[in-house]
């Protein structure tokens, strides 16, 4: 027991320190929350750019102020590296890695698989590894278990592994990573209470469960939970439209109801990292039992066919103005997946650009949050955000409201747009040059 009473007495006074391993959404804000309390935090990232910024003390995300940043660098709290033999400095291994999903729609774990790999010859006795990626259950037993075993340890009495999943939702101001309660499985007994231990020095609260397995499909509930009751406001909303019934209405006069109901709302389809990713991994995990999640999947084509039927919405209203969706000019309004981020992961607004592109559409955009568009896997912009001037306005044929964020000036959009295509439901107020989508 003498690798485990060192290993938490030395979480337990902050005098571990702590690898954050993937500098992005999840991995950054975790490694400034540990350093807030006085841990030394190592932040891994395989991108030196990424590297060098924070080292300077800039950040890359609009939401995580640059101070933040710069006040971790200049305490010497904080060191970003792409050096993964630091490693084996680190007494905690939080991997914070993407997950995607493959060409066709399997799970991807390459980067946690790539990761474990570059880790394994810098382990030790001593280390907890976490990961928090969003993944199936059984990954962390499967996937990380074997790489540590492989180096001759026992799990739970040399090396400690647990899952905690991240559950970050940034651009929220109601919620900061130390406020938002975290689960924790261990592998072992011993791996739950280094967990607790671990991550109980940075949350307000720490929710243990049973298992690895048992907090990884926790969190998959959770974005399944979202995903299908997205998809079923998605799918009301393509019934109420042809019947004339505003849905949002129907929404918020059925939240009133103070019991049995939480309001979903619909919109351009399905973004973010985990919300339309995440039921893949699990009814990919579930055929390995035999069993055919049919209504996790009905929610997932539902929320996929959502940016054609908003397409085609385009062009029928754009048919009433006896104007054709080929050769038109459009405007985007937000291309981050949510409101008032920089975060494109899956963002409903790109994959409406394509289709409209495929369609003979001159395309534009504005989103104050991205000013260039990025590279991205699937998809291939040479575009920059246009600026929102009444004149420039009045030049697109039709202006599509996709992200609904803050800064823009919604009063000016309507005074200058020919026409407004609305999927967020902005406008509400019955505006003559506004069809809601």
């Amino acid at each position: 027991m003498k690798i485990f009473d060192n290993l938490h007495k030395k979480l337990s006074s902050h005098s571990a320190v702590i690898g954050v391993i993937g500098l992005g959404y999840v991995g950054l804000p975790l490694s400034l929350r540990f350093t807030e309390v006085g841990f030394q935090v190592l932040g891994f990232d395989v991108d030196e750019e990424k590297v060098q910024k924070l080292n300077s003390g800039n950040s890359y995300f609009k939401h995580i102020p640059s101070s933040r940043v710069s006040q971790a660098v200049n305490d010497k709290l904080f060191l970003a590296t792409a050096d993964f033999s630091k490693a084996k400095d680190a007494d905690a291994l939080i991997i914070c890695v993407p997950t995607p999903l493959s060409q066709h729609r399997d799970p991807d774990l390459s980067f946690i698989i790539s990761t474990i790999e570059i880790l394994t010859p810098h382990l030790r006795e001593g280390h907890i590894i976490s990961l928090e990626s969003t993944t199936y259950p059984g990954t962390t037993e499967e996937t990380l278990c074997p790489y540590i075993e492989g180096r001759g340890f026992e799990v739970g009495k040399d090396v400690f592994l647990v899952y905690s999943p991240e559950r970050e939702d940034p651009g929220n101001p109601n919620f900061t990573t130390h406020t938002i309660p975290k689960i924790c499985g261990g592998h072992t007994k011993n791996c739950l209470q280094i967990g607790l231990a671990l991550y109980g020095q940075i949350i307000d609260k720490v929710v243990p469960v049973s298992s690895t397995k048992t907090a990884e499909l926790t969190k998959l509930l959770e974005n399944i939970y979202r995903a299908v009751n997205i998809g079923l406001v998605n799918e009301l909303k393509t019934i109420a439209d042809p019947m004339g019934i505003d849905i949002l209405e129907v929404i918020n006069a059925a939240a009133t109801k103070p019991f049995g109901y939480t309001p979903f709302y619909p919109g351009p389809g399905l973004g973010g990292h985990c919300i339309p990713i995440d039921p893949f991994y699990l009814t990919w995990k579930a055929r390995e039992y035999g069993v055919h999640t049919r209504f996790i999947e009905l929610a997932g084509e539902i929320n996929t066919a959502i940016p054609k039927w908003v397409v085609d919405k385009i062009s029928g209203s754009l048919n009433k103005k006896s104007k054709a969706l080929q050769g038109s000019k459009i405007l985007i309004l937000g291309i981050a997946y949510k409101k008032n981020v920089d975060d494109m992961r899956e963002s409903p607004a790109v994959e409406i650009m394509r289709l409209l592109s495929q369609r003979g559409v001159e395309i534009s955009y504005s989103d104050p949050y991205v000013p260039h568009f990025p590279k991205m896997r699937t998809y291939n912009f040479d575009l920059s955000s246009v600026e929102l001037t009444a004149d420039t306005l009045k030049n697109y044929d039709a202006v599509v409201v996709t992200t609904n964020h803050d800064d823009f000036d919604y009063q000016l959009i309507a005074e200058n747009a020919q026409l407004i295509i609305d999927t967020r439901g902005v406008y509400r107020n019955n505006e003559t040059n506004v069809v809601k989508a």
